[in-house]
């Protein structure tokens, strides 16, 4: 479930007193919070994928095991095949569950693509991306 405005998002998820003491969002804002903001960052490709008039897909499988679920952060349908899309919120590419989704539906896939907050790159088959780029994808 996404948020339209990100910056919405943000404050509802932050702001943590109604005084003007809100260290956690003041952290925040300032670049100074430790937190792990994936989530923040797949509202921000969700919101640009919307205005740039894709339908928002998500997908899970469970892992062989059984006991965990791969995910794909998003899906784009064009021309009858797919497009998974990984979100990542560092410099960190692993992508294990794009992989095996790839694997398991190859004749499936049209792109692979990778977000990030990093330079464009070839992984492979994956494209990764700079998020800002996001709103680009056909």
């Amino acid at each position: 479930m996404y948020l339209a405005d990100t910056g919405l998002f943000v404050t509802l998820a932050f702001y943590d007193k109604d005084s003007s003491e809100n260290t956690i969002y003041h952290k925040l804002l300032s670049d100074k919070l430790k937190v792990n903001l994936g989530y923040v960052y797949e509202n921000v490709v969700a919101q640009l994928f919307r205005s740039a008039g894709h339908r928002l897909f998500y997908y899970t499988f469970p892992t062989p095991n059984g006991k965990s679920y791969y995910e794909i952060d998003f899906l784009l349908s064009q021309s009858g095949k797919v497009s998974p899309v990984e979100v990542k919120s560092s410099g960190y590419t692993t992508h294990t569950s794009m992989d095996a989704f790839c694997q398991k539906f190859s004749e499936r896939i049209l792109n692979r693509y990778l977000l990030y907050p990093k330079d464009l790159k070839k992984d492979g088959q994956m494209l990764c991306l700079p998020i800002y780029m996001a709103g680009l994808l056909k």
